[in-house]
């Protein structure tokens, strides 16, 4: 592995949700957790929601394999946004010609495409109920399920998206408790991994507005997987049709899911924000 006397990386973002993207293909390496969150860091590091680490695949059906740091260092299993910046970094950097990939992630396979007009499209494979899967003690694969919550029950939708998601409805995005409730929702006993708490404001049946409380990051300006979460809740719920317009706080994605046995498909753009060398502290 290489020394991190200096790390060359790439900023980028999807609808604000921003991540530092390293190639570990071309200069392998390893990153301890306490110099992800340096790296991580908005005042002392370079500042992201995520790190995404590009790597050899051991897999045949994959292109690369690609991890996700969050912000407090810890790894997740999924990261739609971080997929669509991942495609074009490896595009863009020569890593690949392919502008259809497959990439390996901690939660399988996924496939992303770069559309025409730069935005990419990515399969997110299908969602998951199994309370084992999830992991959700106590659950019963209902699609409407109830979480206590300060002696209060809140009325979710538990699915896994790659990442474990709690999706409540909500009747104003804007006033949604997402600070003061989902720090609490992140880490309830009956989620013993984590979960993504997701509030979602159906606007009408093809356009809704999500804010996702993320585990390990907080608020973060658009969620991927929380997109795909809500709208796979919207539709199990019969209040969506679907192919959905999702409204996040950094801008829109597209979610369609054509059928219960389907993939998730989601697509929306990626921008490149900026390159340079960080040098670790230690």
């Amino acid at each position: 592995m290489s020394s991190l006397s200096s790390l060359p990386f790439t900023k980028m973002h999807g609808l604000g949700n921003d991540f530092v993207v390293l190639d570990g293909i071309s200069r392998p390496f390893a990153l301890s957790r306490e110099t992800l969150r340096q790296l991580a860091h908005r005042r002392f590091g370079v500042g992201c929601d995520q790190v995404l680490l590009i790597e050899p695949t051991s897999k045949k059906d994959a292109d690369f394999r690609y991890r996700i740091f969050t912000s407090d260092g810890s790894e997740v299993g999924q990261c739609g946004n971080g997929a669509r910046c991942v495609a074009v970094f490896a595009y863009t950097h020569g890593l690949t010609q392919k502008r259809t990939l497959r990439l390996q992630v901690e939660s399988g396979v996924i496939e992303t495409h770069i559309e025409d007009d730069g935005q990419v499209s990515v399969d997110m494979g299908p969602p998951r109920f199994d309370p084992d899967e999830i992991p959700f003690i106590g659950g019963t694969r209902a699609i409407v399920e109830s979480l206590d919550l300060f002696g209060e029950s809140i009325a979710i939708t538990a699915l896994l998206m790659g990442n474990p998601h709690a999706v409540q409805v909500v009747p104003n995005i804007t006033e949604a408790p997402v600070d003061s409730q989902g720090p609490f929702i992140e880490t309830h006993v009956r989620f013993p991994k984590g979960v993504n708490a997701c509030y979602m404001q159906v606007r009408n049946r093809s356009h809704i507005r999500i804010r996702v409380w993320e585990r390990g990051a907080g608020e973060t300006m658009a969620c991927g997987t929380g997109a795909c979460a809500a709208v796979v809740a919207g539709i199990r719920r019969e209040l969506l049709d679907r192919h959905v317009e999702v409204e996040t706080n950094g801008g829109f994605l597209t979610v369609m899911w054509p059928d219960d046995d389907a993939s998730v498909i989601m697509h929306g753009p990626v921008e490149t924000t900026f390159e340079g060398i960080w040098q670790p502290p230690f």
